[in-house]
């Protein structure tokens, strides 16, 4: 699992520079003319320093919390941002950057993956994500956090994420992956 969680720091580092940075960020219109890659790339980029702090601190903690295996942590990342960066394309979002809607979907799919193999109390952790994701469309995203990441919170990326998780978990408990 560390040398993943490595990989992937150092990568969200190097997607920080110009002109890397303009490559991979989400930008509707780049897909819309055939960069897919941006699809997946817009999630291991940042606004600035403190976003990227929050955002690996965040899979930090998940990793070490949940342990996954370092090619499940790699399947997961690549598939929820995937789903993360897809589904973004339905909303009304230009422009993305931000790990955020992966983590969610990371989060998700790792404490209903327990939930659903027998470990009840993990379900107070998937209330605690539907709670916190539900909180964000119903009330806004936070202003506080914006004005720290100097961007608006993309909780649209928060909803889809936590919904790709959802999605990973069940058909991994049905199929046994």
């Amino acid at each position: 699992m560390y040398p993943a969680l490595v990989f992937t720091s150092l990568m969200c580092v190097l997607f920080q520079f110009d002109p890397i940075q303009a490559w991979v960020v989400w930008d509707h219109n780049a897909i819309a003319n055939g960069q897919w890659w941006r699809i997946v790339t817009g999630n291991f980029s940042h606004t600035n320093l403190s976003h990227l702090a929050m955002n690996l601190t965040g899979l930090w903690v998940i990793c070490f919390v949940f342990q996954p295996s370092r090619v499940r942590l790699l399947a997961y990342l690549f598939i929820i941002s995937l789903f993360t960066g897809t589904g973004l394309l339905a909303t009304d979002i230009q422009s993305y950057v931000g790990l955020s809607g992966t983590l969610h979907g990371l989060f998700g799919v790792f404490a209903l993956t327990e939930a659903l193999t027998g470990r009840r109390s993990s379900w107070l952790l998937v209330a605690g994500l539907v709670a916190k994701v539900a909180w964000e469309q119903f009330v806004g995203p936070s202003a506080t956090t914006g004005a720290l990441i100097n961007a608006r919170v993309a909780i649209e990326a928060h909803l889809i994420g936590a919904l790709g998780g959802f999605l990973l978990a069940w058909v991994k408990v049905k199929r046994r992956i």
